[in-house]
């Protein structure tokens, strides 16, 4: 079976965050105990899997190294990446989620549009240990509803930048991940706000550039800077960008993606 390696939210390799690909051959997905040993194996953020429902239609699914998950941006990009580079993706492909359906469209510069539901940004008081747990004072947290994401805000880009949490401390909060932001120091950056995301609890210590996190940071920074098109930072040792848009009910999430690995795996199901 052909697998990748494909970095996506970056134009270079070896930037932004790498996930495995799987287009499959059949019209069905393999055992789903397979899968997760694949993507264990990998030991990346996510593996996507996906195989094709006919026209521009395809199944897709997700795991980390521990469990599958219901949404993941990055995968979802990479595995258009990987479509687009088979000559298999015209101008806008669906895939059938965990989160209904997902499109993602492809521009003809070779950037990667996800159309992906708005979360919810509601505010709450801040879980018992957050603090404590990210080792940084919390200005506010957030529910994201079906993400299942605590979002929390700190005091600046540069809080965001160093702090080290106690991942264990993380794991134990009652939340899938946690995302953490700050508006951009310098308005001339060229990104208009940071985050970083720990997922201890699903086998993510800390993930490179989250997709999915963006659908809750969007709106929350947009209702913050009176706009609905801004940049994200995911401020990870190895980085990325993500263009945010509102839409209603959606977000869309542009990047482009970077092919670094193409493979056989031997070992089949």
């Amino acid at each position: 079976m052909r697998i990748r390696i494909i970095d996506a939210f970056t134009d270079r390799p070896f930037g932004g965050n790498p996930a495995g690909v799987c287009v499959l051959d059949g019209d069905s997905f393999p055992d789903d105990t397979w899968m997760q040993r694949v993507a264990a194996e990998l030991n990346l953020s996510e593996t996507a899997f996906a195989h094709a429902r006919g026209g521009q239609d395809w199944a897709l699914r997700w795991f980390t190294p521990l469990t599958e998950v219901n949404l993941c941006g990055h995968a979802t990009l990479a595995t258009t990446h990987a479509l687009a580079e088979d000559g298999l993706a015209a101008a806008t492909v669906r895939f059938d989620t965990r989160s209904g359906i997902l499109a993602a469209t492809v521009a003809a510069d070779g950037s990667i549009t996800l159309d992906f539901p708005r979360s919810p940004v509601i505010p709450i008081e801040a879980l018992p240990g957050t603090a404590e747990a990210l080792g940084v004072p919390v200005v506010a947290s957030y529910d994201t509803g079906a993400l299942a994401d605590l979002l929390v805000e700190v005091a600046d880009e540069h809080t965001v930048r160093t702090m080290a949490p106690d991942l264990a401390a993380v794991a134990r909060l009652a939340t899938r991940g946690v995302i953490v932001t700050a508006q951009a120091a310098d308005p001339a950056s060229g990104y208009d706000f940071v985050s970083r995301f720990f997922g201890p609890a699903v086998g993510v210590p800390e993930d490179p550039v989250t997709g999915s996190a963006h659908t809750a940071l969007a709106p929350l920074w947009s209702a913050r800077l009176g706009r609905d098109e801004l940049v994200g930072l995911q401020a990870s040792a190895r980085s990325g960008l993500v263009r945010t848009g509102l839409r209603g009910d959606r977000v869309d999430l542009t990047g482009r993606a970077v092919t670094v690995l193409d493979g056989n795996l031997a070992a089949y199901a």
